[in-house]
């Protein structure tokens, strides 16, 4: 009798951009057409300290600032979003119960969003919402009625100025220890601090400006070193799974 195999089969990754956002429609924002009507956040290393891969609401903690430049975004009737790379997910070290257990703890902190969208594949995945992919800016923007044009993104790396760009909104990086060097350099509109950030985003038009060359658009995971398989292998050897900055 001859020996038959069944091929392995491969898990297809997660459907995306998985989103979060209040059961009635969005208001339309309050502040003007060609203003900044939106300000989309990342979520690691921006809004919460970066814990790689955290499903724990237990280790959330705010940036410094946090609390002060979304009320100052909301007082000024601008819209507030959530865009996030979580690989984690994608790499079998998340669940998505635990990524909305962790949205639910930064709201609880900082209070509701307009919109939380969330990229829950891995490197490899070839989706277009994984940041640099603009289609996490593209997906909150649809969501909150708002136009990348009339949105900017502030996050840590050049991963999420690269979704900026890319989506057409404007980008505003605040470094961290995670950003590199040359990040910092080469952003075209950056602050010492998520409040002055903020003061970025809404005291100035449109900036137009294009991301420059050298700046490093790789996310947050993919910086990170891989993670353990769950034998306590690391990635890289031979039977244990894959291996991300502040763009997780």
């Amino acid at each position: 009798m001859p020996i038959t195999t069944t091929p392995h089969e491969v898990p297809a990754p997660p459907e995306g951009p998985w989103l979060y956002a209040p059961g009635e429609p969005p208001r339309t924002p309050l502040a003007p057409a060609g203003a900044t009507r939106a300000v989309l956040f990342d979520r690691d290393g921006t809004l919460v300290e970066d814990v790689p891969y955290n499903g724990d609401p237990a280790l959330v903690r705010l940036m410094p600032h946090a609390r002060e430049a979304l009320e100052a975004v909301r007082a000024r009737g601008v819209a507030v979003g959530v865009v996030s790379n979580q690989s984690g997910v994608a790499r079998g070290l998340l669940t998505r119960r635990q990524v909305e257990a962790v949205r639910r703890r930064v709201e609880e902190l900082l209070g509701p969003f307009g919109v939380w969208a969330v990229c829950p594949h891995g490197p490899g995945d070839g989706c277009p919402c994984r940041k640099p992919a603009p289609g996490l800016v593209f997906a909150a923007c649809a969501r909150l009625g708002v136009a990348p044009e009339e949105t900017v993104v502030i996050g840590d790396i050049g991963a999420d100025l690269g979704a900026a760009r890319a989506a057409g909104a404007r980008g505003v990086l605040v470094p961290t220890p995670v950003t590199r060097a040359e990040e910092t350099d080469a952003a075209p509109e950056r602050a010492a601090d998520l409040l002055a950030a903020v003061r970025v985003a809404l005291g100035r038009p449109p900036s137009g400006l294009d991301l420059p060359s050298g700046l490093d658009r790789r996310s947050r995971e993919d910086r990170r070193p891989s993670p353990p398989s769950r034998e306590g292998r690391p990635s890289g050897e031979a039977d244990g799974p894959s291996g991300e900055g502040s763009a997780a």
